[in-house]
């Protein structure tokens, strides 16, 4: 199947919703998923548990497989993917990727009943929410994070980079909720026993941020506008909350900006902007 690039078909939800939230429902090496909502409109940005489980976990928050329009693929590895193509069949849902992410993922998404690509630094519409996928740096063939806006607010997701650059700051400074990746502890990255190899690849600009290079990030983005943090990706391995909690607090201080990490085994809470 050749990606379409006109978003005309989806775009028929109704412009009147006014409440955007977002539920981590799953953050970790095993598998990604975010819910972003409003009102009986939703997308998933990934989908890398099985179809199953994100279903289940949907549930447990109240949140409806069938107000679902969308899933948004940031890139091709197995932890964002896995329950993709389950989830497309099961729900008759559209898949937005760019195209190179499209040709490396599909062999393993499988049959899937339509599939738009997108470009990184072109925004698209799947309403009521404008995306706008931004290039980052990571080992995958074409990784992009998002922002997601909606009447004046706006969600800024950046995981699975081994490096902020300008770019990547440029897009988030302007959000009022932020996933923002703290994968590992320096020290325990550099203690535990990963091959040396690996550690090298994790600590690259095409790897995963730590939990220092987080801090940095927030320090360098921070804004009046800015509400909710939530800190993804940690490594079950080379991290932990209390780690990565402390030291990203640093960058906010008592700025009334409530920060708090995504899990691997169980969602998150309902966030309202």
């Amino acid at each position: 199947m050749l990606p379409r690039t006109d978003f005309a078909e989806i775009d028929d939800a109704s412009e009147d919703r006014e409440e955007l939230t977002l539920c981590m429902l799953a953050s970790g090496s095993k598998g990604n998923c975010i819910h972003i909502g409003s009102g009986d409109a939703s997308i998933l940005v990934d989908a890398g548990l099985s179809g199953r489980e994100i279903e289940r976990r949907m549930e447990e928050r109240s949140l409806s497989p069938d107000h679902l329009l969308a899933i948004v693929v940031s890139h091709e590895h197995v932890d964002h993917i896995r329950g993709v193509g389950v989830l497309a069949r099961r729900f008759n849902l559209p898949v937005f990727m760019s195209s190179e992410t499209a040709n490396a993922a599909l062999s393993a998404i499988g049959k899937i009943p339509c599939l738009y690509s997108f470009q990184p630094g072109i925004p698209f519409d799947i309403s009521p929410f404008r995306i706008h996928p931004f290039n980052v740096s990571h080992d995958a063939v074409d990784p992009v994070g998002f922002t997601i806006g909606m009447n004046g607010s706006h969600i800024g997701i950046a995981t699975d980079l081994g490096v902020a650059t300008g770019l990547v700051k440029q897009y988030l400074k302007a959000c009022n909720l932020l996933v923002i990746e703290a994968n590992h502890d320096v020290e325990m990255l550099h203690n535990g026993p990963y091959p040396w190899p690996l550690k090298q690849r994790i600590k690259s600009r095409s790897g995963h941020l730590s939990n220092e290079d987080a801090e940095a990030l927030l320090r360098d983005i921070m804004s009046p506008n800015l509400k909710h943090v939530i800190l993804g990706h940690l490594s079950e391995t080379n991290n932990t909350y209390s780690r990565a909690l402390k030291t990203v607090k640093q960058a906010i201080g008592d700025g009334g900006i409530t920060i708090s990490v995504a899990r691997q085994d169980c969602s998150g809470p309902i966030l309202k902007l």
